[in-house]
């Protein structure tokens, strides 16, 4: 079963940017699609955004489409997010995933099965 860290998370300004990073261990990274899901205090866990196994298609919650940007280096094992134009509602601890599919068809938790600790994003108004 494949090992995820995140990194990346803080404090940031409305408006600013983050860039999230996950590093992958003790699998095959690059067979599966991969997502990040945030949770915010006293919400459920989330979807935010998705990519398939080689990176060909990504997916978006519509919160986040169009500011966050998901992408993948398989050579690397590693998964981004980059955010941008950041609002307060997106404060969340952000977890990186991993699903056990090379695509996405169901864009909610049920689809990932590794999980990384998580990384805290909060955004002040």
């Amino acid at each position: 079963q494949v090992q995820l860290v995140e990194s990346g998370g803080g404090l940031v300004q409305a408006g600013g940017s983050l860039r999230l990073s996950c590093a992958a261990s003790g699998g095959t990274f690059s067979n599966y699609a991969m997502g990040w899901l945030r949770q915010a205090p006293g919400k459920e866990r989330e979807f935010v955004a998705g990519i398939s196994w080689r990176g060909g298609y990504t997916y978006y919650a519509d919160s986040v489409k169009g500011r966050f940007t998901i992408s993948r280096d398989n050579a690397k094992n590693s998964l981004y997010l980059q955010m941008n134009s950041l609002k307060p509602e997106d404060t969340a601890v952000y977890y990186c995933a991993a699903a056990s599919t090379r695509f996405l068809s169901d864009y909610t938790t049920r689809s990932f099965g590794s999980w990384g600790q998580g990384t805290q994003v909060t955004v002040s108004s």
